[in-house]
């Protein structure tokens, strides 16, 4: 059992249950981070095994043996070195008008909470990343209704990145971030029936880049 099939092995129970790593680690009463990607190595470059307690509290969280565990990491690829290899996830999923309302996300901007269904994404860097479905046709051209779009909390956000933004008072946007300064972010709109908005940075809740769209 190497260091990359054992952790191959825990995505792959967390995609069998239709949980992302950060879920699994949760709903095992871990911290979120315990199975992200970031903690399996140290900043040398040296492997990080995960604790036998945080295993054993994953297989009972999942109500799996043991067993069944085994013969996850024995159908894993045997690998040497840093593992850039990407799995297809299942990330949380809620419709793009209840992101608006409360219980859904922490206070930084992660899925947290109950009302999640879950979805299978393609390769995504990001254990926290989470999917919202567009309602509505007021992301015309570039985002139709019943389109899933994939954030990443976890991603930088640049000049011209396509992001999800929350303000306090509960309104989700998709925009095109246009400019971001101390004071304010300048946002254009996908469609262009919509002016640019201009948010004030005491205002914003949180924002995350788009990664992904279903088109």
């Amino acid at each position: 059992m190497s260091h990359t099939q054992i952790w191959s092995a825990i995505d792959a129970l967390a995609t069998r249950h239709e949980l992302s790593v950060s879920a699994l680690a949760r709903q095992a009463g871990l911290d979120a981070t315990a199975f992200n990607r970031s903690k399996r190595f140290s900043n040398d470059g040296r492997p990080r095994w995960p604790s036998t307690e945080s295993l054993f509290k994953a297989l009972a969280a999942t109500g799996e043996s043991f067993d069944s565990f085994a013969e996850l990491f024995s159908a894993a690829p045997e690998t040497k070195g840093r593992s850039d290899i990407s799995i297809n996830l299942a990330v949380p999923l809620i419709g793009f008008a209840q992101a608006g309302s409360g219980g859904y996300f922490d206070d930084a901007g992660f899925p947290s909470g109950q009302g999640w269904d879950a979805v299978h994404v393609p390769d995504i860097n990001d254990e926290q990343a989470y999917a919202l479905e567009i309602n509505g046709d007021s992301m015309l051209p570039l985002y139709r209704d019943g389109d899933i779009i994939v954030v990443s909390p976890n991603s930088n956000i640049r000049r011209h990145d396509r992001i999800v933004i929350k303000t306090l008072e509960g309104e989700v946007l998709a925009k095109l971030i246009y400019r971001r300064l101390a004071t304010h972010v300048e946002l254009h709109s996908l469609n262009d029936s919509h002016p640019p908005r201009r948010i004030e940075s005491n205002q914003i809740d949180w924002m995350a880049r788009i990664v992904w769209a279903s088109q």
